[in-house]
């Protein structure tokens, strides 16, 4: 059942907490149908009972335009962060704990506004979030990362049963205590399913590109760490401009290359590629 709350003219709010990345928010409507849906997408992300960072009071409104393909615009306004895009306005302040969303009731703008959230969040304590798939195999984590089409995907479905995956569309990297973990997302891509929520130490990135004719098989091999960190930022997900939180994600991109190992994995569409994983 759902904590409830009420807020002022008596409108009854329904809060869903969402955990993604151990970071738990906390969702708030007035809408029992809305409610409903949330918990249906993000299921084994709602975390009941546990206490949130800040909570997000989402506003249903018809007026706002339902056009996702416009590009998000993420500025710093004063203490408060503005995001827009065709089909949602939204606000958060990290000082206050709290924010606010303007949308229709549909899940997929409220998911984008959480992906930019938690960018916002990780940027400050060196992690970030990755146009990459992610698995765990053996209790290790690995992220597979590349441009629209390089087999992010596909990696994910040649996953043999003894691997979970955690994302087959953005990967969620947190740097704790000095270590590199991945953590599973709701966020899913062409694979239709969320990730299971667990995480792991990342043992390895691995930037993915087509097997070419003339070298055939699938192989692994070592990149320049300029060159890492060069193809790591042209996939991390950010959508600010501000300097300083621009400043931080080169910095997590840099620090990240010195600790974990990047290489590139050429690659054919066969299950075989996995033998060199894990």
């Amino acid at each position: 059942m759902s904590k409830s709350m009420q807020l002022p003219g008596s409108m009854t709010s329904h809060n869903v907490v969402i955990e993604i990345g151990g970071l738990p928010i906390e969702v708030q409507t007035a809408d029992a149908g809305f409610e409903r849906l949330l918990r249906g997408r993000y299921r084994d992300y709602v975390k009941p009972g546990v206490a949130p960072e800040f909570s997000l009071r989402v506003q249903l409104t018809p007026s706002v335009s339902n056009d996702p393909d416009v590009d998000a615009e993420v500025w710093l306004e004063g203490r408060e962060w503005r995001m827009e895009r065709g089909d949602f306005r939204a606000r958060w302040n990290p000082a206050e704990g709290q924010g606010e969303v303007f949308q229709s009731a549909n899940p997929y703008s409220i998911d984008s506004v959480l992906r930019i959230i938690h960018t916002l969040m990780l940027a400050p304590t060196g992690g970030f979030l990755v146009h990459a798939s992610s698995a765990v195999r053996n209790g290790k984590a690995f992220l597979f990362s590349g441009v629209s089409e390089a087999g992010k995907t596909t990696m994910a479905r040649l996953a043999p049963p003894d691997v979970a995956l955690l994302t087959d569309e953005a990967s969620y990297v947190r740097k704790v205590d000095g270590r590199y973990f991945a953590y599973g997302t709701p966020f899913a891509g062409e694979f239709g399913e969320p990730g299971k929520n667990i995480s792991a130490p990342i043992a390895a990135l691995y930037l993915l590109k087509k097997a070419s004719e003339n070298r055939p098989g699938n192989r692994i091999d070592e990149i320049d760490p300029a060159d890492a960190v060069r193809r790591l930022l042209r996939n991390i997900l950010f959508f600010a401009h501000e300097t300083e939180s621009v400043r931080q994600v080169f910095a997590s991109a840099c620090s990240f290359v010195v600790a974990v190992p990047v290489y590139q994995l050429s690659f054919f569409p066969d299950q075989r590629v996995w033998e060199l994983i894990g």
